[in-house]
């Protein structure tokens, strides 16, 4: 099993509970298949760089998760097929990089226990 990384936008016309039932769907396609989900993370509503769609933000999710290669096609299949998916990227990672992302959640979920 390789480790993998994908970020997502959302279009920022969703309403909270459509945006969870969207991450919901993409998260049940990747367990459906087999993967297991490591992290995720929702890093809300963003501005980006550039308009896309006439759209100037977007909601971002980061979802990691280890699964075998076969997987990653099913899951963009599903970002292309919905509408709400302005943008998508899928990594895999190497060793290093799945260090780095190992001790980014370790800083992370130390500042939410301290902010708690």
């Amino acid at each position: 099993m390789n480790q993998y990384e994908t970020v997502f936008i959302l279009t920022p016309v969703l309403s909270d509970e459509q945006t969870k039932e969207t991450v919901a769907k993409f998260k049940k396609i990747l367990t459906d298949n087999g993967a297991e989900i490591v992290n995720e993370e929702a890093w809300g509503l963003k501005k980006m760089a550039y308009a896309i769609e006439k759209k100037s933000t977007g909601f971002y999710f980061l979802m990691e998760f280890k699964a075998e290669p076969e997987v990653i096609k099913t899951l963009e299949t599903g970002y292309r097929r919905d509408e709400k998916v302005i943008r998508f990227m899928t990594v895999k990672l190497d060793k290093y990089a799945a260090l780095y992302a190992e001790k980014r959640r370790a800083k992370l979920g130390k500042k939410v226990e301290e902010e708690a």
